[in-house]
C-alpha cells in the first residue's frame, strides 16, 4: 500500500479536480467520527530510494505545490478538505480511514488568507468540520539582490527576491544577527523586498541569510565582499592615465558623505564652468574619455590573483561585476554606461560588436548597461533615479562573447584580458543613438546626456545562491 501511495503522490500534481467520491462515483466511505491527525509527511516523488534518498519525512510545515501524506484516524467520510480556506483535491480511491494524500495547490492563499483559517487544514464531514493547525508556506523564499552590498554602517540595505514575507531575523557574515528595524514590503509588494539598517561590527564577507514566514533564504556570498576588487578609486586598483582617459585628479568626494571616500563621476565636470563636459555629453558622441585601470605590467590587472577566492573553473553564470552608483537627478531616454574587460574597443554603445557575441575577428569583452531601457517593453523608457548609493550587478555572461548562451568559466575571462594587447579595465559614458529593434523607428535618438552619475567600488563577485531544501 505504501508503494501505491507514493505513485499516487507523483501523479497528484497534475490533477485539478475536486472530489469526494471514489473512481466508481461512490461516496468516500467512512463514519462520522472526528478527524484526528497524528503525523504529516512530506512526499518526494523524485527521490531515488536506491541512492538512499528519503521518499518522505515528517514535517511541521509545508509549501504550496508539495504533496503531503497524513496519518491519523477518522478521515473516512470526509466530503471536503480546506487548506487556508481553499478547497483542495484529495484522491478518495487511495484514502483510508487512517491515511490521506493531497497536494497543496499553487493557488492556495497564504499571506492573504483570512486569519480565521490561515495555517489550518479543515476536514468537512456530515457530522461537522474538524480543524488541524498546520503551517502553510508559499514556495521557498529566494534572494535575488542585496543593495548596497558594500554598505557603510547606518546605511539602509534593501534585499529583493520572492516570497520574502514577514522576515523576522537576518544573519550577516560573521554570525551577526539583525532582528530590530526590519521593514517588510507593504501589502501591494508583499514578499518582494525588505530593508534593514547596516549594523556596526560586520568585518567579514559572505551571505545574507534570512528567516521569514516562508522559511529560510540565503543570498550569494557577495555581501561586504571586496576581495576580488577591480578599483575603489581610493588606492585599490591603480588608475591608468593617457590622452583617452580621465585621471585621479578628476575624482571627487562622495557627494553623500557616506564614507566611500573618492568616487568617479561618469561625466566629470558637469556644471563646472569651463569644464569639457560642464553642460553634459552632446548627442551622438559614442564615447567620452575612459575611467581605466593601469593595465599591462600592473599586478592588480592580472585577474589570476582572484583565483584564490574564485576558482578558475567557476562557471561564469555564477559570477558578476558589481559596482555602486548614485544618480543625482533622473536618467532617461539617452546615455549609456559601458564597461569593457579590456582595452580593445573599436565600436561603442548598445548592440555594438564589442558588446555582442559572434563577431568574427573582434575581441568582444564589453557590456552596456542602460537602466532606463526596459527590454520587455523597450519602446517605453523607465526613468532611473536613486535616493542613495545602490549596487548594480552585471553578470559576466552579459559581456560580449560570453553572452552566446554557451558554457564559460572564469579562466576564459582572465585569458581574454591577459591575451589582449592592452588589458586595462574600462568604464565610460556613451551617448550614441540606441537602436532597440530592427524596424524603422525603433531607436532612441540621443539627446544631451547630463545627469550627475557617481560610480565606485568595482569588483568581481560570486552570485550563486543556496537553496534551503525541505528534505
Amino acid at each position: 500500500m505504501k508503494k501505491l501511495l507514493y505513485i499516487a503522490a507523483a501523479s497528484l500534481l497534475a490533477l485539478n479536480l475536486y472530489s469526494c467520491k471514489d473512481e466508481d462515483g461512490n461516496p468516500y466511505p467512512g463514519g462520522s467520527g472526528a478527524v484526528t491527525v497524528n503525523k504529516v509527511y512530506l512526499l518526494d516523488a523524485d527521490a531515488d530510494e536506491d541512492k538512499g534518498e528519503l521518499k518522505e519525512r515528517e514535517v511541521d510545515f509545508a509549501r504550496l505545490g508539495q504533496t503531503l501524506r497524513l496519518e491519523g484516524s477518522g478521515f473516512g467520510g470526509t466530503l471536503k478538505v480546506l487548506v487556508n480556506g481553499y478547497e483542495t483535491y484529495f484522491n478518495t480511491a487511495l484514502a483510508t480511514d487512517n491515511s490521506m494524500i493531497f497536494s497543496l495547490s499553487g493557488t492556495t492563499p497564504v499571506a492573504g488568507a483570512d486569519e480565521s483559517v490561515r495555517n489550518k487544514i479543515q476536514f468537512v464531514k456530515s457530522s461537522g468540520t474538524y480543524t488541524y493547525d498546520f503551517t502553510i508556506r508559499a514556495a521557498s523564499p529566494s534572494i535575488t539582490a542585496v543593495s548596497p552590498s558594500l554598505p557603510q554602517v547606518g546605511e539602509l540595505v534593501k534585499v529583493s527576491g520572492s516570497n520574502l514575507e514577514e522576515v523576522s531575523e537576518i544573519t550577516l557574515p560573521g554570525g551577526i544577527k539583525v532582528t530590530d528595524g526590519i521593514v517588510n514590503a507593504p501589502e501591494e509588494e508583499t514578499g518582494e523586498w525588505f530593508t534593514f539598517v547596516m549594523p556596526d561590527g560586520v568585518t567579514e564577507s559572505g551571505t545574507v541569510a534570512i528567516v521569514g514566514a516562508n522559511g529560510q533564504a540565503i543570498s550569494g556570498a557577495y555581501f561586504n565582499d571586496f576581495d576580488c576588487f577591480i578599483t575603489d578609486f581610493d588606492g585599490k586598483g591603480e588608475l591608468g592615465g593617457w590622452s583617452a582617459t580621465f585621471s585621479a585628479d578628476d575624482l571627487v568626494d562622495d557627494p553623500l558623505n557616506s564614507g566611500r571616500g573618492k568616487v568617479a563621476m561618469l561625466i566629470p565636470g558637469l556644471g563646472v564652468a569651463d569644464a569639457k563636459y560642464e553642460n553634459g555629453v552632446n548627442p551622438g558622441v559614442d564615447h567620452i574619455e575612459y575611467w581605466a585601470t593601469a593595465g599591462n605590467d600592473n599586478d592588480n590587472d592580472d585577474w589570476t590573483r582572484m583565483t584564490s577566492k574564485i576558482p578558475a573553473e567557476t562557471s561564469l553564470d555564477e559570477l558578476a561585476i558589481q559596482f555602486d552608483i548614485y544618480v543625482d537627478g533622473v536618467w532617461s531616454e539617452t546615455g549609456q554606461l559601458e564597461i569593457s574587460l579590456a582595452n580593445n574597443l573599436n565600436s561603442y554603445g548598445y548592440g555594438s560588436a564589442n558588446a555582442s557575441p559572434g563577431n568574427s575577428g573582434v575581441v568582444s569583452g564589453a557590456a552596456v548597461w542602460v537602466p532606463w531601457l526596459d527590454k520587455s517593453n523597450p519602446a517605453v523608457p523607465v526613468p532611473y533615479a536613486t535616493e542613495a548609493w545602490q549596487t548594480v550587478t552585471i553578470p559576466l555572461t552579459d559581456f560580449g562573447e560570453f553572452a552566446d548562451g554557451e558554457a564559460h568559466v572564469f579562466q576564459e575571462a582572465i585569458d581574454l584580458r591577459n591575451n589582449c594587447s592592452y588589458k586595462n579595465f574600462l568604464v565610460f559614458a556613451s551617448n550614441a543613438n540606441l537602436k532597440y529593434g530592427d524596424e524603422e523607428g525603433q531607436v532612441y535618438e540621443a539627446k544631451v546626456f547630463d545627469p550627475k552619475i557617481y560610480i565606485d567600488n568595482f569588483r568581481v563577485v560570486n552570485t550563486k545562491t543556496t537553496t534551503v531544501s525541505d528534505f
